[in-house]
């Protein structure tokens, strides 16, 4: 009986999605979600946050939010570039990486972008750049 309970109650621990995504928000599936207004100052504090030594960061630029489907919903998903410097002193190769917003805030990083910052238009970010620890 104890077991029956144990694999019932299991099965309420996940929403049938990939255990391993990080999201910060409850995810409704809402399909009409709004703009992201504070987009800017969400990244740079979540950013601050993120990365261990989040100064000295070089080739800055981020894309305005748009509209992309992810896990077979419509999200708001604005692309990062950045070089993070290394330990030693050196700089890495620049990386993509997605933010994407649900309920107009900012809910996780997709690391790998790939796909979802396909075609994205960059501009300078030169706040980021500023960040100190």
């Amino acid at each position: 009986m104890a077991l029956l309970l144990a694999l019932a109650l299991a099965g309420c621990l996940t929403d049938g999605e990939d255990s391993r995504s990080l999201s910060f928000t409850s995810d409704r599936g809402v399909d009409s979600q709004p703009f992201p207004g504070n987009y800017r100052t969400e990244i740079l504090a979540f950013m601050k946050t993120y990365l261990n030594n989040p100064a000295g960061l070089r080739q800055t630029a981020m894309a305005e939010p748009v509209q992309r489907t992810v896990g077979g919903r419509l999200r708001y998903v604005s692309c990062l570039r950045y070089a993070a410097r290394e330990s030693d002193g050196s700089y890495r190769e620049a990386h993509e990486h997605a933010i994407v917003y649900v309920d107009g805030r900012l809910d996780r990083v997709v690391e790998n972008a790939g796909e979802l910052c396909a075609g994205a238009t960059y501009a300078p970010f030169p706040e980021l750049a500023a960040l100190t620890r």
